[in-house]
């Protein structure tokens, strides 16, 4: 009788240790795909057209060491626009050269992105300050008349800038997160382009950090994006964040839709972000220790 009190008992410990142990791998597992895949939980599975992992890189010139914001001019890849940290040139290549052009539009400063919409190139500082000025004048040293807009945005750090040129739109992203913590949101500003350049205020919205910490499964996310640009394939807003490696995929209204990390080595410190017009997606890096500045390209997968 005894026996078989001892026999029972040990049997329910093996049986209990067994069902913890595969808890706990059940639980691992889980994890280890939640972090692994990082999407929307309604996003299928396979969906996003691109191949993070497979890019086809292009070293920039020494010039462009410090690259940061880019653009095509109409959704042409034959010539990527480009801007670097410290000084107020605008360089203007092919993916493959050797060497950029450049033009002087302003003295140093720390610039951070740009965009093309109406014929006019828009550069964006950290301050939220703008220099506007005709794409036509870009092949001379210097750029004439170069309009400078101050105080069009609230007192902050602003990285990304980018325009939809379909609605005629511009939108400038901050860094940092709104001052009110239980917001946790960044905030965006968008503002109609006039055929002459000028801008008018047209809408605030906001990126959650809620949301992107639900979808990648962060506690705490940090998020602070450097570039966003529009896929106008799906009318969705890709959002680069330098700092947590992360891209982040939004609807037209900035709801999150996805996050996706931007693992491997080749991502050194993504600054810029644009789409072609067949719609490939391109990030840009600045050069590291042993590494020139960057772009990668990722195809649309057919």
């Amino acid at each position: 009788m005894n026996y078989k009190r001892t026999f029972i008992a040990s049997g329910l410990l093996v049986a209990t240790a067994f069902l913890g142990i595969s808890c706990v791998n059940s639980n691992r597992d889980d994890k280890q795909t939640a972090n692994t895949e990082n999407v929307a939980a309604d996003a299928p599975e396979g969906t996003f057209p691109y191949d993070l992992a497979n890019p086809v890189k292009y070293n920039m010139p020494q010039n462009l060491f410090e690259i940061s914001g880019i653009v095509f001019y109409n959704g042409d890849a034959k010539e990527v626009f480009a801007i670097q940290d410290e000084d107020g040139d605008l360089f203007h290549l092919g993916l493959t050269d050797k060497t950029a052009k450049f033009t002087k539009f302003g003295g140093k400063g720390d610039y951070e992105d740009l965009a093309i919409i109406n014929n006019f190139v828009i550069v964006l500082k950290s301050n939220g300050e703008l220099h506007t000025f005709p794409i036509a004048g870009i092949n001379a040293p210097a750029v004439a008349n170069v309009v400078k807009t101050k105080d069009l945005v609230p007192k902050a750090e602003y990285e990304g800038l980018a325009a939809d040129e379909k609605a005629g739109m511009i939108y400038i992203l901050t860094k940092d997160s709104k001052p009110d913590a239980k917001a946790k949101s960044t905030s965006i500003y968008g503002f109609k382009v006039a055929a002459d350049g000028t801008f008018t205020a047209s809408g605030q919205f906001g990126i959650s950090h809620k949301e992107i910490e639900k979808m990648s499964g962060a506690t705490k996310s940090k998020f602070r994006p450097s570039a966003l640009a529009k896929n106008t394939a799906t009318d969705e807003w890709y959002v680069l964040s330098s700092m947590n490696k992360l891209l982040v995929v939004t609807d037209a209204n900035f709801k999150v839709k996805a996050t996706y990390p931007l693992a491997g080595s080749f991502f050194n410190q993504p600054e810029g972000i644009a789409f072609d017009k067949d719609h490939n997606l391109y990030i840009s890096n600045e050069g590291g220790t042993l590494a020139a500045g960057n772009i990668l390209m990722f195809k649309l997968k057919k």
